[in-house]
């Protein structure tokens, strides 16, 4: 895409209905916009002209008039109109003037027709014609508009771009003339092609690095480099990014996983932006984001532990805004993280750096970025193959320790199978761990099978993520490769059954405390994310979370045409309703748990949970067809 129209659907990616589109959509605009210049005081539409366009103001105002020429309306910049005259009989019912020197965008109808039949908020914006300002407030009280709205928005610049040959002065000079905090470096196109992009003279790049005014102060006036140092000198690797067409909401998690300020923003692989965390903080005031970063600025485990009740408040507001189960899973994990992450900062300031390098590996919900609300710890230490127990392990031990303690006191509960980094056997040598995961899947007895539902779901928290990583491909091929695992692993995940009786009636709980209730995670989401791991490990998936994995499985045939789709939707409402549970719990000052009792379901949730609950039968029985026992060789 050329710069011109890359700078028309950038313009008009900022305005609603266009804001929400997806990028496939706004391009199909751009490249059928045309456009005309209006002086102030001439006509755009007249009374009852034919009108086969939408109307869309790039710059300038015109007025809108009625029939009888009273003021209809004002419109500005951004602002669309003539959407009447084309769902009508293509006739100007209100006649247009330029009220200034206007710059106008001509949508053709057949675009516009696309994009009624496309985008239900598009239709629903140009249908009802509500002004702009009614329209996002209906909005907000639909959804948390922060998950909604695309990354983009945020954009008000291209960003700063210099190859790794500038010096650090000229770089300086460039970030600074453009108000600019960070600067993309570029380079010759190298071996990296998921870095690589075009630009506008058709000449390719490679994108090292990013240098932000941060790196200027330490890394360039602190340590007293020369003006003409160049600035590939500075810059590592490639900087994590994110594509134009994800949510701010997205953004926000991408930066507070990777502990980074700055996120440079894609349009395919083209830099478009650079997003700062305060982008996201003006625009979303009372998020999680508020509650991580007051995390990371706590000097104490026991400043940690006052933060607790803001983690229930924060899970009340996300859902009450219209979260989904993924978003409210992923943004309690990632406070989860930064809780631990805080932790182990904590720790290794009284502690001391660690005599060895290491990882603390996340496993479970966590791992998954799953977590609920209601939650215990699952975490280990992959140690470097370097340590030697005599001399490190006291270290160890004790910054285990510091973290369980501090992670209890902050609601994430002890676990009671001692899953955790305190546990010996849990804190040991990158070596150990591999033989461990080997063992486990070439001879998968009971307790072997236990382990395996809980560690293979792992995920680097803080420290050396490579460690993690060796572990997950290690599991990604060799399970697949292994179909007596797959087996013992299928009819282990067929220990929880869905609480489906005769008739399709519930089969209620008896264990004396929840008494005629269903614990929605033992006979719901706890035995769908098992068979859906099941059937990632089967193809060789690296994803952890269970919407991820239906993606990469749903790329192979493991699975009927349209299964998927109805295991993910079963899982989605399964999952949101133990969470809108949780939060009456909490509104009603109750301790959140698992269970809901059906009697205080309406009646639309608890037929759903039903149809849900028989989509999770159903793909328990066809688990031990797909995955039969081997036979054993005499």
């Amino acid at each position: 895409m050329d710069v011109e129209l890359l700078e028309i659907r950038q313009h008009m990616a900022q305005f609603p209905p266009f804001d929400s589109l997806s990028d496939e959509l706004l391009d199909d605009v751009a490249g059928h916009v045309e456009v005309g210049y209006f002086k102030a005081g001439t006509p755009i539409l007249t009374l009852d002209q034919e009108v086969h366009d939408l109307c869309y103001i790039r710059s300038g105002a015109a007025e809108v008039y009625r029939r009888n020429g009273d003021l209809y309306n004002r419109l500005g910049e951004g602002d669309i109109f003539g959407h009447f005259s084309l769902l009508r009989n293509h006739r100007a019912r209100f006649p247009a003037t330029a009220l200034e020197d206007t710059l106008i965008y001509f949508i053709p109808e057949a675009v516009f027709r696309r994009l009624c039949e496309a985008d239900e908020h598009f239709a629903d914006f140009v249908e009802l014609g509500r002004p702009r300002l009614e329209a996002a407030v209906e909005d907000q009280k639909k959804s948390n508009d922060m998950m909604i709205t695309r990354v983009r928005k945020l954009l008000t610049r291209y960003p700063v771009m210099v190859e790794s040959t500038t010096t650090v002065q000229e770089a300086a000079r460039q970030i600074g003339e453009a108000q600019a905090s960070a600067a993309l470096v570029l380079d010759a196109a190298g071996q990296r092609p998921r870095y690589s992009f075009t630009d506008s003279q058709e000449r390719v790049w490679e994108m090292c690095g990013i240098l932000t005014d941060s790196d200027f102060r330490t890394r360039v006036v602190a340590e007293g480099l020369p003006p003409d140092t160049p600035v590939g000198r500075l810059v590592g690797k490639p900087p994590i990014t994110i594509q134009s067409d994800e949510s701010v909401h997205e953004a926000m998690l991408t930066m507070l996983r990777n502990n980074i300020h700055h996120l440079p923003v894609l349009y395919r692989r083209r830099p478009v932006g650079i997003v700062h965390l305060s982008d996201i903080i003006r625009y979303e005031t009372h998020s999680s984001l508020y509650l991580v970063s007051n995390i990371f600025n706590q000097s104490s485990a026991a400043g940690l532990a006052k933060l607790a009740p803001d983690v229930r408040a924060a899970f009340v507001r996300m859902v009450e805004e219209g979260a989904n189960s993924l978003m409210v899973g992923s943004a309690l994990s990632t406070i989860g993280r930064s809780f631990t992450r805080r932790l182990l900062e904590l720790a290794e300031q009284e502690l001391g750096p660690p005599p060895v390098p290491y990882c603390f590996m996340a496993n479970g919900s966590m791992a998954r970025n799953e977590q609920s609300i209601v939650t215990d710890q699952d975490n280990a230490l992959v140690l470097s193959d370097d340590f030697d127990p005599e001399r490190h392990d006291a270290y160890f031990l004790a910054l285990a320790q510091r973290v369980s303690d501090g992670l209890h006191a902050c609601g994430y509960t002890y676990c009671k199978g001692e899953v955790m980094a305190t546990n010996a056997k849990w804190r040991q040598p990158l070596s150990v761990w591999r033989n461990y995961f080997r063992d486990w899947i070439d001879d998968p007895t009971p307790e072997r099978l236990l382990h395996s539902s809980i560690f293979f779901d792992l995920d680097s928290v803080y420290g050396e993520e490579d460690y993690v990583e060796q572990l997950q491909d290690l599991v990604a091929g060799k399970a697949a490769k292994s179909p007596l695992f797959l087996a013992a692993m299928a009819r282990n995940a067929l220990n929880r059954t869905p609480p489906l009786g005769f008739f399709r009636t519930f089969v209620m709980e008896k264990d004396g405390k929840h008494n005629n209730s269903i614990n929605l995670k033992r006979r719901g989401t706890a035995p769908l994310i098992d068979l859906i791991r099941v059937h990632a490990l089967a193809c060789g998936s690296r994803a952890q979370n269970s919407f991820d994995r239906l993606d990469d499985i749903a790329n192979t045939q493991l699975l009927a045409p349209g299964v998927g789709d109805k295991l993910r939707y079963a899982l989605e409402l399964i999952a949101m309703s133990r969470i809108r549970h949780q939060v009456i719990d909490i509104q009603q000052n109750r301790e959140p748990d698992n269970n809901i009792e059906p009697e205080n379901v309406a009646d639309t949730e608890r037929h759903n949970l039903k149809d849900a609950f028989q989509v999770l039968s159903n793909a328990q029985k066809f688990l031990k067809y797909r995955y039969p026992m081997p036979s054993r060789s005499r």
